[in-house]
Parts: C-alpha cells; structure tokens; sequence
C-alpha cells in the first residue's frame, strides 16, 4: 500500500479500519501511529486535497469528433485511411480554450488507453477523497 494511500485511509476511514491496516504493528506502536494520525488528521487532509487539486484545474467543457476517411495523399495515390478529428473545449482558470487533434486508429487506440489509466486513478481518488470534501482549503 502506498504512502498516500494509507494517508486517505486514515483521513476519511474509520479507527477500526485503520486499525486492522496497522494490525502487524504491536499494540503499543499502533496505538501510536494511530495517535499521530489523529493528531494531524486536518493537516493531512488538506495536503491530500492540494496534491490532487494541483494535478490540473482545467476541465473538458465539450468534445466534438468526425470520423473521416482519407482516400489519397501527395505521397500515395490510393491510402484509404480512416482518421478520427477529435474537438475539445478545454476551461482553465474562466476561459476556455479550443484543442483539436487529428488521429489515425494507432494513436486513437493510444489516447483510449491513456484515458482509461487516467479513469483508473480517478476511481482510486475518489473512492479516498468524498465529493463533498474534494475542494482545497
């Protein structure tokens, strides 16, 4: 288990579960590490919030996209490849800022897998971080 793992599991879950995490450790040393943790609970909360807050403050706001089939290049006269136009519209501190891409089935298979590890950690922050206490201080 990770560092800032642990540290969710100690701001936002109940004694009893972050005592049986530290059930390897004697009674004496648990109780201890539990005393500290307790003691600057606020504190690791509002790091833990920071932290994932300054990963990105820009938000997707809209996406559009067209599936297009290009049919020949000035290198090639017959390609046939098909071509994902991609249009997002991207806010960042009140303003927002148009991104568009185009993509061949490599790199669209590429952005998809990337999006899908980025949903994976999204899932593991938000189940250590409650909606209603996921802005920082």
């Amino acid at each position: 288990m990770t560092g800032t793992r642990f540290n969710c599991l100690c701001v936002w879950n109940n004694l009893e579960t972050v005592l049986s995490i530290l059930s390897d450790l004697d009674g004496g040393r648990a109780e201890a590490v539990l005393k500290v943790l307790n003691g600057r609970r606020d504190e690791l909360r509002r790091a833990l919030l920071r932290r994932t807050h300054h990963i990105s403050s820009a938000v997707l706001q809209d996406f559009d996209w067209q599936l297009k089939l290009s049919l020949s290049s000035s290198q090639i006269s017959s390609l046939q490849t098909p071509l994902l136009s991609l249009s997002l519209d991207v806010r960042e501190g009140g303003a927002t800022r148009p991104v568009t891409m185009e993509m061949n089935r490599e790199e669209l298979n590429t952005l998809i897998s990337s999006l899908e590890a980025a949903n994976k950690v999204i899932l593991e922050v938000k189940d250590c971080v409650p909606y209603a206490e996921s802005t920082p201080d």
